[in-house]
């Protein structure tokens, strides 16, 4: 089982935390529930889907085997006969057909990464072959990324430098600061010539064209893997579609209200739950000159941010630090990058060489604002976002006073055509959540919060591990095994469950 980060989920860490060049049921409300009548009943638009018609893929692959397509989706639900756009999908197909039980859709993240090449990435991962099998696993750019009807916000080089994470504020007068850069891209969102977009790329209609796959495909059902923000697009799709859901799996859970203001602020949460992990490795490993003890190594940490704050090194400034530091949090395998990376920064020597992104980042930045601040509304006052500074630069010292911070969704135009869905208990028990202890990305304490909200749908395998990414990039067995199991049998464990540590691995 390969321990790096995959460049999927590499990607995925990006759209979050990209800093300074650093790549890094209850039912649905009245609202939504319209939309859902729209999507959901056999009308015309839904009648006469397109014919998938598979086709090589015109984006290199990690195997020959991928095909793609695309498929014309509404761009507003409830006028399924109005405008459409583009959702581009691919396939690798099960060579087994004798063996085949449906289609497994998936996602890993963002949101703004492609997953087109994702069937491919997890095959290459080690997705288990019975679960090849008994699939055809799909993948798809979600609409407003890549080779779907794209979305821009006409972002500089210098305003895609500048991340997704506002810079780490000392002060009040920090907060203020960073306030015109965030107005001045939810502007140019606005204003740019796929403003007419915005209003109707979110989650939940990201979950319809799901369902329009689903159609496509002339699938009853749908199984689903869904990774980080993938998760809490899974969720959405089997509250919005409970009796099209089959076997849904998700990885490295979200919060049941989405990437909203609380899920930003809990990448301060995150940093301070893995960090001692990477205190411990560099600490064992003196030839790193960080330290010998975790508490040596943790001191290093602060050290660092406050010279590169005053005098950056390499390109690299304070908030750039610790938006690397974080991102190659992500995975055991980038630990030791990591490590040489400070050991760089300490010596004013050239970094070394970094995972390559071969992502878009435009666009890639662009569809994360255009969904996170389109699915919910944040605080609009920069006041609010002072106090939360305020409070998080105490509570979580290494990272809190940059992810507290404002940023575009603070500005981002009043019109939305939904509320978020609320994710609860109503429907199949089908979902298995399957969870790291450590994970920077998305806490324990987030997913704890989701499981609650599903009730009886759901049941919780955690692995006491770290990092981003547990099926099938962790190293976990007893994780990994209750997730084939579920996907190739339907049978999950009798109840939640944590999977002890397996050193060595």
């Amino acid at each position: 089982m390969r321990k790096s980060l995959p460049l999927a989920l590499a990607a995925t860490a990006v759209a979050a935390t990209a800093i300074a060049g650093v790549s890094v049921v209850t039912t649905p409300d009245k609202a939504a529930a319209t939309l859902d009548k729209a999507a959901a009943t056999p009308d015309k638009a839904a009648a006469t889907p397109d014919t998938v018609r598979w086709g090589p893929c015109t984006q290199k692959a990690a195997t020959p085997r991928l095909e793609c397509s695309k498929l014309k989706v509404p761009l507003d639900y409830r006028d399924p006969d109005g405008r459409q756009i583009e959702i581009a999908i691919s396939r690798l197909a099960s060579e087994k057909p004798s063996q085949r039980r449906g289609v497994l859709l998936t996602n890993p993240g963002g949101p703004g990464g492609t997953g087109l090449t994702y069937p491919a990435i997890l095959a290459g991962a080690g997705l288990p072959k019975k679960v090849l099998d008994s699939y055809d696993v799909i993948g798809f750019d979600p609409r407003g990324v890549g080779r779907s009807t794209p979305v821009t916000c006409d972002l500089t080089k210098e305003q895609q430098a500048r991340g997704n994470f506002p810079p780490y504020a000392h002060t009040a007068a920090d907060v203020a600061r960073e306030a015109g850069n965030a107005r001045t891209i939810a502007e140019q969102c606005a204003t740019s010539r796929t403003a007419w977009m915005l209003p109707h790329t979110t989650t939940a209609n990201t979950a319809r064209d799901m369902d329009r796959i689903r159609t496509a495909l002339g699938e009853p059902k749908l199984s689903y893997l869904g990774a980080s923000y993938g998760s809490y697009l899974g969720a959405v799709y089997t509250t919005l579609f409970p009796g099209r859901s089959d076997r849904i799996v998700l990885d490295s859970n979200m919060g049941p209200g989405g990437y909203d203001v609380t899920a930003m602020r809990s990448f301060g949460r995150g940093m301070e739950d893995r960090f001692p992990d990477f205190a411990a490795f560099a600490a064992a490993q003196p030839e790193y000159g960080l330290g010998t003890t975790p508490e040596q190594v943790t001191a290093k940490y602060f050290e660092l941010a406050k010279r590169l704050e005053a005098k950056p090194v390499q390109g690299i400034d304070g908030t750039a630090f610790r938006g690397l530091t974080f991102e190659y949090l992500y995975s055991d395998g980038t630990l030791p990058l990591l490590a040489k990376s400070w050991q760089a920064l300490e010596k004013d020597r050239p970094l070394p060489p970094s995972p390559p992104l071969t992502e878009d980042m435009e666009n890639l930045m662009s569809a994360r604002f255009a969904v996170i601040c389109g699915d919910s509304r944040w605080p609009e006052t920069v006041r609010e976002y002072q106090r939360n500074v305020a409070v998080d630069r105490l509570k979580y010292p290494m990272l809190g006073a940059s992810t507290a911070g404002i940023g575009p969704c603070a500005f981002w135009p009043d019109k939305r055509v939904e509320p978020p869905v609320r994710i609860g208990d109503r429907g199949p028990s089908n979902v298995l959540m399957v969870q790291n202890e450590r994970d920077p990305g998305t806490p324990l304490a987030g997913a704890e919060k989701l499981r609650r909200a599903f009730g009886k749908r759901a049941t919780m395998v955690t692995a006491d591990q770290g990092g981003h990414g547990v099926y099938p990039f962790g190293s976990n067995t007893c994780a990994n095994d209750a997730v084939t199991t579920f996907l190739t049998t339907g049978q999950r464990p009798a109840r939640d469950l944590a999977c002890a540590a397996e050193p060595g691995k």
